[in-house]
């Protein structure tokens, strides 16, 4: 709560208590889109935010995105996220430096699209490789300091989960088995105190989609804008996410407010997954 005066105004001077402040949130792909937006969520919010990312260039510009948005500067770790030595690295820098994790957010991934025949091995093993075998190696890492913390895990996984499409057949498959594995894994989280909880983006303004609708373009035979118009007019959108929605939620996720939520996957997706869930 906010320090007042007598007249119930805040004081000059005072401090405003953030929720974050003295916790540590660990981000994969933070350094762009989803990632990037949540990072600086959470460090508006007081956290020590940690960008953990392929691209020493990309992490540059996401820790001047989240400096300029009035937070603490990010550690940015640059690593090959897809490896378990690379994901030790995340690991063995952060518990050097600040010897704990509050929150754990899985995000990076790219998985690519187009048509199954044109889509080789290498592709599938990429896919899961990031997405899939770095969240699980991260967060086995991870698991002792946020049992300690009585932290929080928050999965960015995808809509591809709940509603495959033929030229999204890698995302599909690696969301899926992302899901399972999440509402797996909060079952020990209940025991350990940690809670465990997925984020299904829809169609959101982000690099990564745009590649993705190029992809698809490319496997139908259209133009980027024919896709994406159709791809909106499909799902009757009134417009695409941002990535700020996506933060929002998973700052809320890993807030006192959310104690109670566990194993649940939800979507910010403006009503775009069919049927009912």
């Amino acid at each position: 709560m906010r320090p007042q005066n007598r007249r119930g105004r805040i004081s000059q001077g005072e401090k405003v208590s953030k929720e974050f402040e003295g916790k540590v949130v660990v981000v994969s792909g933070g350094s762009r889109g989803i990632g990037r937006a949540i990072a600086v969520a959470f460090a508006g919010e007081g956290a020590q935010t940690v960008l953990a990312a392929s691209s020493a260039a990309n992490l540059a510009d996401g820790a001047k995105a989240v400096a300029a948005a009035g937070g603490i500067e990010p550690l940015t770790i640059a690593g090959d996220l897809r490896t378990l030595p690379g994901c030790e690295q995340v690991f063995a820098e952060v518990s050097a430096r600040f010897g704990r994790c509050d929150v754990l957010v899985n995000n990076a991934g790219a998985t690519r699209g187009g048509k199954f025949a044109d889509l080789p091995d290498d592709a599938w093993i990429d896919g899961f490789a990031l997405k899939f075998f770095g969240a699980v190696r991260l967060t086995r890492l991870f698991w002792p300091l946020l049992k300690e913390a009585h932290g929080n895990v928050v999965n960015i996984v995808g809509g591809a989960a709940r509603t495959p499409g033929p030229d999204f057949l890698i995302g599909g498959s690696v969301n899926a088995a992302f899901g399972n594995f999440s509402k797996g894994l909060s079952a020990m989280g209940n025991r350990d105190d940690i809670n465990v909880n997925v984020i299904h983006p829809g169609q959101t303004q982000t690099d990564r989609v745009e590649q993705l609708f190029a992809q698809f373009a490319k496997a139908q035979n259209k133009t980027v804008e024919q896709v994406r118009a159709e791809d909106l007019a499909k799902r009757a959108l009134r417009r695409m996410g941002q990535p700020e929605d996506v933060a929002e939620l998973a700052l809320y996720l890993c807030s006192a407010r959310a104690r109670h939520i566990q194993g649940v996957a939800i979507a910010v997706d403006g009503g775009g997954t069919p049927g009912y869930y």
